[in-house]
């Protein structure tokens, strides 16, 4: 089995930089990589994949899982979850329109009352 390469130390920054924004989402260890939990529930997950590639998970609407798995790459469906997506990070992810993603992802795992309180990025 190949080793998995530690998330950056700038990748895992500007992550904590939107995460910051949202009420009770700490990072955690997770089996591999970090994530970022409200409550209990999982906002998202980074890590390194054996291929070497960088990995983010997270939640969305049911409905639009398909349409992510369409737009094809950066984007997968997850092969966990009903809900659950991701995005290949690199240097040409849009760090803007992840950022509203995971405001998204926190929406739906958070309580509603966590939830309400809650700007989605540029808005």
């Amino acid at each position: 089995m190949s080793d998995r390469p530690d998330v950056p130390a700038t990748m895992i920054r500007r992550l904590q930089d939107v995460f910051d924004g949202l009420p009770e989402c700490p990072r955690t260890s997770a089996w591999v990589g970090v994530a970022w939990k409200v409550r209990q529930a999982t906002v998202a997950h980074v890590f390194g994949g054996e291929d070497g590639l960088f990995r983010i998970t997270f939640r969305t609407e049911s409905s639009e899982v398909m349409a992510f798995e369409k737009l094809g790459d950066p984007y997968f469906r997850a092969g966990w979850g009903g809900n659950v997506v991701g995005m290949l990070l690199d240097e040409e992810t849009d760090w803007e329109e992840l950022s509203e993603l995971l405001t998204d992802s926190y929406c739906l795992q958070a309580p509603a009352g966590l939830a309400e309180t809650v700007r989605q990025p540029g808005s």
